[in-house]
């Protein structure tokens, strides 16, 4: 049994927000940071004060985070960026509101006194003394500490303040990890009230000293228990007067924070089978349980229970033949075949989730190469006379205007090359297609024909499948490439536009160029020789695509078994220390790196032979690198046994904080099963004889900062959690248990009831009824659990102020 945490996030857009730049405008992005930690950093949108970010994240946390916070930033190319403002929510405000945030939020300006981190240890103790008892407070290490220097680090000193006395430890220079080990002693009166106050602070030369973070006791609370010690979070202080809210602009967001106490596999297996032998069965099943949970699943929810079902169903290998039911279910209700999928039916969102799960990859591989080629012409391209730009060409003095009539021309000959070059890679692709998803083209495509066998829809079988592939998967990922990691930025303007135009080019292809998609807009017209010609190359690639037999499906599932797909690969420097001299930046080496489910290996190049660096089973830890080790804040490390048991570490540099994350959360997933990982780490390196971070001179001393291997992000291609899934599809229909009740007592006084009832001790009949008695005992088995039952689905939602 298992309590996972996940949090939703959507970062929408800005408005309102102060100009920083002497231009009048602002270069603002979002760092989204939990426990004062840094996991996420949406892009940069260049000179604007409303910015438009639409990016969406899940990330999973352990239960016992405090707090998450949105910092809006303007980038400056020569100096440190600034920080506009922030929203920060804390974990009771999330689990108070179950349904999450949505709206706008105002920011606030930061204040430093408030932007404190980490945990300090403390030992607190009622003692004897001559006359009265003594509290005596020792101060043993803290760690986490912010860095206030410029260094990264800061020079912490603590001190002690009860009864109008005040202590201080020494200071400990250049360390976010300092170990004291210093005791103070006050005198105790009893019935006093005041607090015991403990102090952090960043000792500083000349200006006057950072503030880092306190934590009061209560004195009687202390007097009855007579000793307590541990690990205690340190608070901000006294917040000064500010200006305000929402003068620094505001934030649209939503934000939901999601718990689930995970049972063990044993105890979602009726559910599991149960849900199997219904998609087994498809439509010649009397419950018809997955038509049900449609019917009573609403539009707002959708998604996400299409998402989650088609992972429970890849699981077991039944993703085909759900998704065929589907297909089904919604042919049965269609009639019209310019209708067919364009609702957004669960047929057609577990389609989308399918292809984002299973054919990421090979989109990549299809469309890579264009969107790349989109944004390093940076072309002007316009196809519509009432937007066209004319703008002067020539050079050495020799300018003249440019015609709208060439501006369109050339603007049309770009749109060719790049709309040519995707018809072109997607026809030589038919290989390069996952077996899984060729195969559940092919039934898309007999089930379609099936229903509309007649001459004048010959058609139909060929749009129902670019209605997925096409509409739905490749023109969105021209549209926004960052939202499918084809690009770490979004695109500017200029861009932006002309992966619009070329969007729509592939979705008239889609439509096989139908009249009603040429009347919509004539002026893309230049463009309908290239659109019939390529109408004719899709028809050709989907018909190879789902000329697929299922001993050749068989065959290549086969054949990509045995080989083990990367779950994560790019270029890394590669630093492994060897010396006692100081680790410069300048001493990492770029590879090429490769995570497998088998082992992390490096080569020189991609297409160069890997060495394996790392076997998987021997990785204990996947921690960040304090900033001052290296001079950068994106430099993580491994720490493994080598072949003799030794434990080793190599650390390696990303180039932003959002690779440094993948790599992270790829790193710890894929380990998440080993034996032997490491409860805490070290944050810095070994340099000379002493540890960086908190300067133990033991190298094998035990690690000063607690790791965070629950700390993920989720991605398209994680490892399936069969449990996890489970548990959220019973979270979702005990949510609807009272509508399936209802239906079912509908079903049992109609025309179709006359199943006899069913004795003690008897499976039901009737799946419906099956379902609620699995149902039932799920609820009784998390009643019985020691984190008690799970919440029903949410009933309302905490608005933001508009």
């Amino acid at each position: 049994m298992a309590k996972r945490s996940s949090l939703s996030i959507r970062i929408v857009e800005g408005k309102n927000l102060p100009a920083k730049d002497i231009t009048g405008s602002s270069d603002p992005y979002c760092i989204v940071k939990v426990d004062n930690e840094p996991i996420i950093r949406t892009a940069t949108v260049w000179k604007t004060l409303s910015p438009f970010w639409g990016e969406e994240y899940q990330v999973h946390l352990p239960p016992t985070f405090h707090s998450v916070a949105f910092y809006v930033m303007d980038e400056d190319a020569l100096s440190r960026d600034d920080v506009i403002g922030k929203v920060c929510l804390t974990r009771d405000t999330l689990a108070a509101h179950p349904k999450g945030f949505s709206g706008w939020a105002h920011l606030t300006e930061v204040d430093p006194d408030e932007e404190v981190q980490g945990e300090i240890h403390l030992r607190l103790e009622v003692v004897p003394g001559t006359r009265t008892r003594r509290l005596r407070c020792s101060v043993l290490e803290a760690r986490d500490l912010a860095p206030k220097d410029r260094n990264g680090a800061s020079d912490p000193f603590v001190r002690v303040r009860y009864n109008g006395r005040t202590q201080e430890t020494s200071v400990v220079k250049k360390s976010c990890y300092p170990r004291w080990n210093e005791t103070f002693e006050f005198e105790l009166e009893e019935g006093a009230a005041e607090a015991l106050c403990v102090e952090a602070w960043d000792w500083d030369l000349v200006s006057r000293n950072d503030f880092l973070g306190k934590v009061m006791f209560n004195v009687q609370r202390l007097w009855a228990a007579q000793r307590e010690e541990g690990w205690f979070r340190l608070q901000p202080g006294q917040s000064k007067s500010r200006r305000e809210e929402g003068h620094v602009g505001s934030l649209q967001l939503e934000v939901r924070l999601r718990d689930e106490t995970v049972l063990p596999s044993g105890c979602y297996q009726p559910l599991v089978q149960l849900l199997c032998r219904e998609v087994k069965l498809g439509t010649q099943s009397p419950g018809q349980l997955i038509s049900l949970i449609e019917e009573m699943t609403s539009t707002e929810y959708r998604q996400e229970v299409a998402t989650t079902l088609l992972k429970l169903f890849l699981g077991q290998g039944l993703a085909k033949d759900f998704l065929d039911l589907l297909f089904q279910l919604e042919l049965s209700r269609t009639s019209e075949a310019n209708t067919l999928f364009r609702s957004n039916s669960l047929a057609s969102k577990s389609m989308e989730s399918f292809l984002k799960v299973a054919g990421m990859r090979y989109l990549h591989g299809v469309l890579g190469p264009i969107i790349d080629s989109v944004f390093e012409e940076k072309k002007y391209v316009e196809l519509d006379p009432s937007k066209v730009e004319v703008k002067d060409v020539g050079c050495s003095g020799l300018h003249r205007p440019q015609t709208e009539a060439e501006v369109l021309e050339q603007s049309a000959q770009t749109l060719r090359a790049h709309l040519g070059a995707l018809l072109s890679a997607l026809s030589r692709s038919v290989r390069a297609c996952p077996a899984v998803v060729r195969a559940t083209f092919r039934q898309l495509f007999r089930r379609v024909r099936e229903r509309f066998p007649s001459a004048q829809d010959e058609n139909v079988p060929f749009i129902a499948v670019t209605s997925f592939l096409c509409l739905r998967f490749i023109s969105p990922a021209i549209l926004a490439p960052k939202l499918f990691h084809l690009r770490e930025r979004h695109a500017d303007a200029r861009t932006s536009r002309t992966l619009l135009l070329l969007a729509k080019a592939v979705q008239n292809v889609g439509n096989m160029d139908t009249p009603a998609s040429r009347a919509k807009e004539a002026w893309m017209e230049p463009l309908q020789p290239m659109v019939r010609q390529g109408v004719a190359q899709l028809k050709d690639f989907i018909t190879k695509l789902v000329d697929i037999q299922e001993k050749d499906e068989l065959d290549l599932q086969r054949a990509l078994s045995l080989q083990a797909p990367p779950v994560k690969e790019g270029p890394l420097f590669i630093h492994r220390t060897k010396s006692k001299g100081p680790l410069m930046s300048s001493s990492f080496k770029k590879l090429h790196f490769s995570l497998t489910t088998e082992a992390l290996s490096f080569a020189k190049t991609p297409s160069s032979k890997k060495s394996t660096l790392i076997k998987l089973t021997n990785i204990r830890a996947a921690e960040k690198v304090e900033e001052k080790s290296f001079g950068s804040s994106h430099v993580m490390q491994v720490i493994y046994t080598d072949d003799s048991g030794r434990l080793q570490t190599a650390y390696l540099q990303c180039k932003c904080v959002n690779e440094l994350n993948q790599w992270l959360s790829a790193l710890r997933k894929v380990c998440i099963n080993n034996t032997g990982l490491l409860g805490s780490y070290h944050p810095g390196v070994f340099r000379g004889d002493k540890w960086s971070c908190c300067h133990q001179r033991d190298k094998t001393d035990l690690g000063c900062d607690k790791t965070r291997s629950w700390v993920t992000l989720q991605e398209w291609n994680d490892p399936l959690d069969h449990d996890l899934e489970a548990q959220l599809i019973y979270r979702h229909l005990l949510g609807v248990e009272a509508a399936l009740r209802e239906k079912h007592r509908q079903l049992s006084v109609g025309p179709e009831a006359g199943h006899r009832p069913t004795g003690p001790g008897e499976a039901p009949e009737d799946p419906l009824a099956e379902l609620l008695q699995v149902l039932g005992y799920l609820q009784e088995a998390h009643r019985s659990s020691p984190a008690g039952s799970p919440p029903s689905e949410p009933s309302r939602v905490l608005e933001l102020q508009t």
